[in-house]
């Protein structure tokens, strides 16, 4: 089910409804190590949604191996599921990947992807939840 408007909630009630790896990745934009999340091996079909709001953001039709230890996705499953934003931080210029409909920070995309996109959405397990079995193109 895809929210139909923005969440907003209170620094407090994201702590009380994430695990504090939830929060620190989704929420205050950490990054879990690689090869260290549940998703980043993971070949079960499904669709992938937002661990904070559950708007799907992802299928397993387009996650590949990109050797980078996150789970990667060559685009996702909307195009207005995903919203960017230039970060500059860790003294680089990276496309940020939040949650268009709370904001979650899930990750960053590059252009060093596989076709038709070219894109690696290079995305944390912690902010998200795999719904198995719901693959969509």
């Amino acid at each position: 089910m895809m929210p139909q408007t923005k969440i907003e909630k209170t620094e407090k009630q994201w702590r009380q409804e994430l695990t504090s790896e939830q929060f620190e990745i989704t929420r205050q934009k950490g990054t879990e190590p690689a090869f260290s999340g549940a998703f980043w091996n993971t070949k079960t079909e499904g669709v992938y949604v937002c661990v904070c709001c559950g708007q799907p953001l992802y299928s397993s039709i387009a996650k590949y191996d990109s050797g980078s230890g996150w789970p990667s996705f060559w685009e996702p499953v909307n195009r207005k599921a995903v919203e960017t934003n230039t970060d500059t931080s860790a003294g680089m210029v990276r496309t940020e990947a939040m949650c268009s409909c709370c904001g979650a920070h899930l990750g960053h995309i590059f252009s060093d992807g596989p076709r038709p996109t070219s894109q690696r959405h290079c995305i944390n397990s912690a902010s998200l939840q795999l719904i198995e079995g719901q693959s969509k193109t």
